[in-house]
């Protein structure tokens, strides 16, 4: 038996397969993404089985969509592994759980309906989670579709961490800070806590990627973290802006703005990409010679020590700071820039550690007079998904609940 975990995106799909064994989760056995989904596209399919890289393009029949042709050959890849494992569900990452989903759920049409009304708060990615969710329905009708929820990590945030500064109505209506990135900081936080008896202390993690967040950890729980209601806010992103004066929102709607092109600024034009004019891509901007790009890659630094010292500062200290995502995992001169503007606290980085870190494996970069541990962790979503849905079938076969009771629709 194995779970197959999968992220839909708007053009693109990842995927992985995790077998079971005595009901726990293991590492996956496949892995890969299907890019080119988009009307018109030219779908293609890149996987890793067993230690080795494939690619292959998808053929598209016509009359069908590329979605449609990209999961039936999903279907026939994993009917051809050696000794293929019965796949007993799906796991969904889905961005937006709202305050109504803290942990992962059966998907229901009530459930997809509810799900819709966050659609707004995270137009990158939730249409399209919820869209991949139906394809799948369609696709393996036998099968239970889980989601599992980006949202769900930091249901554990106080109050004090979570409120705006807004009259009390709109926070009823569900106007609150929520924080993204849950899957990915649950996996960093469980490999904290197998390495070091730190983990249990006072955390910084740094998911750092085309999306960029911090999340503050205490007892292996989240207290705080720097993205808000949308997934627009807190450090500056690929595309994205990350916190900005809402009074520059009201200057553009005065120029005349609407609400679509104040969205495209917003979550496609911004960022990395907006600062440079070159690329939302790191690796591009560390080989360019443009001033721009030196700007952009500045900037983001910038933030990353910015909104730590703040996440620090609600923890009273700090205790471990861990790397992770594509840029936190790869970026040897990003970790040894951020640590060295953080030497107050204590840390200390090696050199040599830092730049051998090769995004493999959970691994050590401090120095051994460091008062503060530091880690680059690898992030698994898909694993922490499988991990969920496991769970929640057996949760199902004892004959507990499956889905929570859904009040009527809004985004509380």
């Amino acid at each position: 038996m194995a779970i197959l975990a999968v992220n839909a995106g708007s053009s693109s799909l990842k995927f992985s397969l995790h077998p079971l064994q005595g009901g726990q989760v293991q590492p996956h056995v496949l892995s890969g993404n299907i890019q080119g989904l988009e009307p018109g596209g030219a779908p293609a399919m890149g996987w890793t089985y067993l230690g080795k890289r494939h690619q292959e393009a998808l053929a598209v029949p016509a009359g069908t969509a590329p979605f449609v042709a990209a999961l039936d050959s999903l279907r026939a890849l994993v009917q051809k592994l050696e000794a293929a494992p019965d796949i007993e569900a799906v796991a969904h990452r889905v961005v937006h759980g709202g305050g109504v989903f803290t942990e992962s759920v059966l998907v229901t049409e009530e459930v997809l309906e509810r799900l819709a009304c966050f659609n707004s708060l995270a137009p990158l990615h939730q249409p399209h989670n919820l869209e991949g969710i139906r394809r799948f329905q369609a696709a393996f009708p036998q099968l239970p579709q889980i989601a599992c929820f980006d949202t769900a990590f930091h249901a554990t945030m106080p109050e004090v961490d979570y409120a705006f500064a807004l009259p009390k109505a709109l926070q009823e209506e569900g106007v609150r800070r929520y924080g993204f990135h849950g899957l990915s900081y649950q996996y960093i936080m469980g490999m904290l806590l197998e390495h070091t008896l730190r983990g249990r202390g006072r955390v910084v993690m740094a998911h750092l990627g085309n999306g960029a967040s911090l999340c503050a950890a205490l007892a292996g729980s989240s207290v705080a973290t720097t993205m808000g209601f949308s997934a627009l806010d807190g450090l500056m992103m690929g595309t994205r802006s990350g916190s900005l004066d809402a009074g520059v929102l009201l200057y553009l709607m005065e120029q005349g703005w609407t609400h679509a092109q104040m969205e495209k600024l917003l979550y496609k034009q911004s960022g990395l990409l907006g600062v440079s004019g070159i690329s939302a891509d790191m690796r591009t901007l560390r080989a360019s010679d443009s001033p721009d790009a030196e700007r952009a890659i500045l900037q983001f630094t910038h933030r990353v020590i910015r909104e730590s010292g703040a996440l620090m500062a609600c923890l009273g200290g700090l205790d471990v700071l861990a790397f992770s995502g594509g840029i936190g995992e790869n970026d040897a001169v990003l970790r040894e820039q951020v640590c060295n503007r953080l030497a107050w606290t204590g840390l200390r980085i090696d050199e040599e550690r830092n730049r051998n870190a090769d995004g493999k494996a959970a691994y050590a970069i401090h120095a051994p007079d460091s008062r503060v541990e530091i880690w680059v962790i690898p992030t698994d979503e898909g694993r922490v998904a499988a991990r969920e849905a496991a769970q929640l079938l057996q949760t199902l076969k004892a004959g507990g609940q499956a889905t929570p009771s859904l009040a009527p629709a809004s985004v509380a």
